[in-house]
């Protein structure tokens, strides 16, 4: 038997992975990118570990890298898991909905790849393979996506709409990814021996990629790659000054010059240049994220809160909600739930505490000195292009995770990056590497045998618990889609069987209160004793259902908010006590979103249809104060005033509103009215529906 067999199929799982990362989706299913990308984000790391150790029990000998970086990574890991043990919300710091990026399970899923490749890739031959990998795959999505913008329907492939639906998600990630590809081909271009008609088709793909970063506008991409590419020509101008010195020939790095020109020209362009063909190509790109300042103003309120090790990986948008600036409501993103900050890095160490922060400045701060180390400080060999070229990418990758949230693929990539690098440096180095060898011990052999056979149980364990989470995103896709309630009640039950979170809930709590409003359009009078048992029964499975949310994540108010729907549903229908369990709802709600007005207004609304007009002033001017320029609450007061015979004062709430939305029909009927004196009722409902962009999971 050949005993380099496993490794050899440990190399060729995790080569594949790596080069179809990028490309990979999951072709007329009920499927989303992202949840295709971190199902095989979990497989390439349970197949090439398993592959791994097999192949120890072949040969024997573990081999590791002797790297700082690897102890800073550990300790970014071992953190995350702290931080997660000791929130109250195990469900969403452990996994998330779907292996969540800035949960436990994905920071050490890329940190194990981390590893992995820096076994794995710790020689040129085989560093060389995955290059030639990366290109050619990398360019296949290029030439894909160029085609998609001429024929978007034809290569939907039933996943993608519109012009900017790609491989990567975003069209902003897609144009950091165009950047690193950039930087990629730069290199090759400027220090790899190529043949003539290589080098023309590298230009091209090159003027194309640079095409693309130009339609996707995304100035970050702009910058940043103009400073890496100004690296790559000075880099290439040293070498040529020791040429020269030598008496060597000189190659000038016209293609890096190049470069480093046109993303000045289009970081100074007009924004009427950057946009013209976009629009005329029908490419619109609009994401929105926090700024740098509004994280950082997050992370230092959760910090005060629980400075040793904040609120937990992945609970980001909570850490939103409680401390979001005030500033934010006169956006029209004041009830945004943003799931992540500026940029990846600030959103992991925004939600871990002071222990978070120093766990990611060790981390990142050692790998930059060892790069740094070894490209300015390493007197005993040349610098090897390799090394130089994945240290480089590594580092585009995490300049770009501060100010941008890269997602599954760029962050994926940019560990794997770096253990590529940390691979190359250690093996070059005499004592870079450690060696255990558990043969010539049969002690030793047995517990690390037994050890590697109990990792290789609980990786079995992990890929066939998350293939189950996987599954549950097609019971949910379909429940969205389903146009009956009894088949969307039936497959949500199963898409929760399979796995249980806060958003499962709430969407199961939201298809119950459908088919109660169905029952209840029926006469009074007509429903039979059967049908009032139905109804209270879907009444209480709503309930169940929001109140299991709550018990999922105790944190997140929207579930606080799915229980204050379903019971003001009930009341609005004279259920008893209904309405003042809405109204609890609603306050525990506001508790953990303390500064959206919306909560208030809803309460207000609820005391209005009651007729308690105290409390209902009293809430609405809450939510009027937290956001002057809110139409629904100036409507709300104008009619409370009404109610109090005041109709000079609702004639001005109604004018007040009618100024800030002048065009709206209803608006100016109803203010006509309250001018005419012909407004004797009052209907609880806004006169007009919130334009907030509101997102929610």
């Amino acid at each position: 038997m050949n005993l380099n067999i496993f490794d050899r199929i440990s190399f060729f799982i995790l080569f594949f992975f790596v080069v179809l990362l990028p490309v990979f989706f999951l072709p007329f299913t009920n499927f989303s990118v992202d949840a295709g990308k971190s199902l095989f984000l979990v497989l390439g790391v349970v197949l090439s570990l398993i592959a791994w150790i097999v192949a120890r029990f072949s040969d024997g000998k573990i081999v590791f890298s002797k790297s700082l970086v690897l102890v800073g990574g550990g300790g970014v890991v071992l953190v995350s898991l702290l931080s997660a043990l000791f929130s109250k919300s195990l469900g969403v710091t452990l996994f998330g909905t779907m292996l969540d990026v800035g949960t436990f399970w994905f920071i050490l899923c890329v940190f194990v790849l981390m590893v992995i490749s820096s076994i794995v890739f710790r020689d040129a031959k085989n560093t060389r393979i995955l290059l030639f990998g990366i290109m050619l795959f990398s360019t296949v999505m290029l030439v894909f996506q160029t085609l998609r913008i001429f024929f978007p329907s034809l290569l939907s492939f039933g996943v993608f709409t519109g012009k900017t639906d790609n491989v990567l998600g975003s069209f902003n990630a897609f144009g950091v990814f165009q950047g690193l590809y950039v930087l990629l081909t730069l290199f090759i271009y400027e220090f790899f021996p190529l043949t003539k008609w290589i080098r023309v088709v590298l230009g091209v793909l090159l003027a194309l990629s640079l095409f693309f970063i130009f339609l996707v506008n995304f100035v970050l991409v702009w910058v940043v790659l103009g400073i890496f590419a100004l690296i790559i020509f000075i880099y290439k101008a040293s070498i040529n000054a020791s040429k020269s010195k030598d008496g060597g020939k000189i190659d000038f790095p016209i293609m890096s010059f190049i470069v480093v020109l046109i993303a000045l020209f289009f970081f100074m362009a007009p924004l009427s240049w950057s946009v013209k063909l976009p629009n005329e190509l029908g490419i619109q790109n609009a994401e929105v994220n926090p700024s740098i300042i509004s994280t950082l103003s997050v992370a230092k309120s959760v910090i005060k809160e629980n400075p040793v090790l904040g609120f937990g990986p992945n609970r980001f948008a909570e850490a939103w909600a409680l401390f979001k600036p005030s500033a934010i409501n006169k956006t029209f993103f004041w009830d945004v739930f943003f799931i992540s900050g500026a940029g990846l890095i600030p959103t992991f160490v925004a939600t871990t505490g002071i222990v978070g922060i120093l766990a990611w400045l060790m981390f990142l701060g050692s790998f930059i000195f060892v790069g740094i180390k070894y490209l300015f400080f390493n007197q005993k060999e040349s610098i090897d292009h390799h090394k130089f070229l994945f240290f480089l990418l590594s580092l585009y990758l995490i300049v770009i995770s501060f100010f941008y949230f890269t997602g599954i693929v760029l962050c994926t990539l940019l560990f794997i990056c770096m253990g590529v690098f940390i691979g190359l440096v250690s093996s070059s180095r005499e004592g870079g590497e450690i060696t255990i060898s558990f043969f010539d011990d049969h002690r030793k052999s047995f517990f690390l045998m037994l050890f590697l056979v109990f990792l290789m149980m609980v990786l079995a364990a992990v890929g066939f618990k998350y293939i189950q989470k996987f599954i549950s995103v097609s019971y949910f896709t379909k429940t969205l889609r389903s146009k009956s309630l009894d088949s969307a009640e039936a497959l949500m039950l199963k898409a929760i069987s399979l796995n249980t979170n806060d958003l499962y809930f709430r969407t199961y709590a939201q298809i119950e209160i459908s088919k109660f409003n169905s029952l209840v359009t029926k006469d009074a009078a007509s429903l039979s004793d059967a049908d009032s048992a139905n109804l209270q029964n879907v009444l209480n499975q709503a309930v169940s259902g929001a109140e299991q949310a709550i018990k999922y994540n105790p944190k997140n108010y929207l579930n606080y908010e799915m229980l204050g729907s379903v019971f003001q549903t009930a009341g609005s229908l004279g259920v008893k006590d209904a309405n003042t369990k809405s109204v609890e709802a609603y306050k525990n709600a506001s508790l953990f979103n303390p500064k959206n007005p919306r909560f208030y207004l809803l309460i207000a609304n609820i005391y209005l249809g009651e007729e308690k007009i105290k409390e209902a002033k009293e809430y609405a001017t809450t939510a009027i104060t937290l956001k002057p320029d809110y139409i629904d609450a100036l409507v709300i007061l104008s009619r409370i005033s009404t109610k109090e015979g005041n109709r000079e004062e609702a004639i001005s709430y109604g004018q007040k509103a009618l100024l800030l939305l002048p065009n709206n029909q209803d608006l100016i009927k109803y203010v006509d009215s309250l001018k005419n004196g012909s407004s004797s009722s009052v209907n609880t409902e806004p006169v007009i529906k919130d334009n907030s962009n509101t997102k929610k999971q």
